[in-house]
């Protein structure tokens, strides 16, 4: 089981900390569900969540639990389908024939757009 654990912890897994309104901070590993932790300050949070990190392996090792590999951009294709009503499509067809640009452009301006502004308020 070693090996095993030791391959899992090597991997690159991604890390997300958050600063709560109270000025704690909060750490999970998306690709390792439920495997988060919380402390007062980066430094507690970062060495507990490694904590939690090694415990939740442990633990899904012992009980058989699939454990995902860390996922990459190469994973995804950069393209999905998307149904949208015929008025929105019709008003985003619009909009970007006034922009001088394709809707696949358009669309994609909008979503970063939202995207940026999503991630400068978190």
């Amino acid at each position: 089981m070693q090996n095993k654990l030791d391959f899992y912890l090597q991997q690159k897994y991604k890390l997300v900390i958050t600063e709560d309104d109270d000025g704690s901070y909060y750490a999970e590993y998306p690709d390792l569900k439920g495997c988060m932790s919380v402390g007062e300050s980066i430094e507690d949070v970062t060495y507990s969540i490694q904590d939690a990190k090694t415990a939740w392996l442990e633990t899904a090792l012992e009980n058989n639990i699939d454990i995902p590999l860390p996922k990459s951009e190469d994973d995804y294709s950069g393209s999905f389908r998307l149904r949208i009503p015929k008025s929105l499509h019709k008003a985003l067809a619009d909009e970007a024939k006034q922009e001088g640009i394709s809707m696949n452009q358009y669309c994609l301006y909008l979503l970063s757009k939202e995207h940026q502004k999503e991630n400068c308020s978190s």
